[in-house]
């Protein structure tokens, strides 16, 4: 019997979210939750949470974003479960002066879900979207102790603009950001 790498691949779709089913909200509240958990270890970007909240707050969270005209909610599934996010925020359109740049926020993947690309995908499918809505610029702040995610934006073009000493306030603690 020939064993082939091919057979245990995973499963990568992105899509963007146009509506919760079956188990989408569930599931994206699930990655969400252990991304939280994770302490900020992993690949995470954007949350502004540093404790888990309440179940239904979370789901609120997400229903709330497909309401937002402005924000583009991406998924990344494994094997067909919600493992990951990101979401594009256009300006809105009473902003004028920033009617050119969108902003990545909320860009994470679950610590099960590490590992085979995800985070690299929907960054694509971000910078995609920001050239289909015709915005001429692509923003995005993370934590200066979010190596990965530095290191994956700075690897795909980014570049390091300035830092913020005190860009957040964790367990009484500043952290800085890029």
């Amino acid at each position: 019997m020939m064993n082939t790498q091919k057979e245990f691949e995973p499963k990568i779709i992105v899509e963007k979210l146009r509506e919760l089913k079956g188990a989408d909200l569930e599931e994206l509240c699930d990655a969400t939750e252990q991304t939280i958990d994770d302490a900020g270890l992993g690949f995470s970007v954007g949350f502004n949470w540093v404790e888990v909240p309440a179940r239904e707050r979370l789901e609120a969270h997400w229903k709330g974003l497909l309401q937002i005209p402005e924000r583009q909610v991406f998924i990344g599934r494994l094997d067909g479960v919600i493992a990951s996010s990101i979401q594009l925020v256009k300006p809105a359109p009473s902003n004028q002066a920033h009617n050119f740049a969108a902003t990545i926020r909320e860009h994470f993947v679950a610590p099960w879900a590490r590992g085979h690309g995800l985070a690299k995908t929907l960054l694509k499918a971000a910078e995609e979207e920001t050239i289909a809505v015709k915005m001429k610029i692509l923003k995005l702040e993370v934590r200066a102790t979010q190596s990965a995610a530095v290191s994956l934006y700075e690897s795909s073009g980014y570049k390091r603009w300035g830092v913020l000493d005190k860009y957040e306030l964790v367990d009484g603690k500043y952290i800085a950001g890029y």
